[in-house]
């Protein structure tokens, strides 16, 4: 039986392949990607510690699927501003970030 602990563990793991990629990427498309990652380890707990505490209790899973609004919202605007980067600069890296300055 799938206990709440796989769930959690799931998401532990998700959450940490995120962060390495937050923090070793030096590529914004790629820095994006593991934010989502995050993001989408943090709905997965919040859905599986609701479904697994009440299962007639919806907050949990309203609550990831703010979680997964925000991040398209999040998402869309960073591709805005990566295509402006790149229209600007040419590349898509922390560096040409740190040349915005101005």
């Amino acid at each position: 039986m799938v206990t709440l602990g796989h769930f959690l563990l799931l998401a532990g793991l998700l959450m940490a392949i995120g962060l390495y990629g937050v923090l070793t990427r030096r590529n914004l498309i790629a820095v994006l990607m593991s934010v989502e990652i995050l993001l989408n380890a943090a709905a997965l707990a919040f859905a599986s510690a609701a479904a697994f505490r009440d299962p007639h209790l919806f907050a949990g899973q309203v609550f990831a699927l703010f979680i997964i609004v925000v991040a398209a919202a999040e998402l869309s605007i960073g591709f805005a501003i990566l295509l402006n980067v790149y229209r600007t600069h040419g590349a898509v890296s922390d560096d040409a970030i740190g040349e915005m300055r101005g």
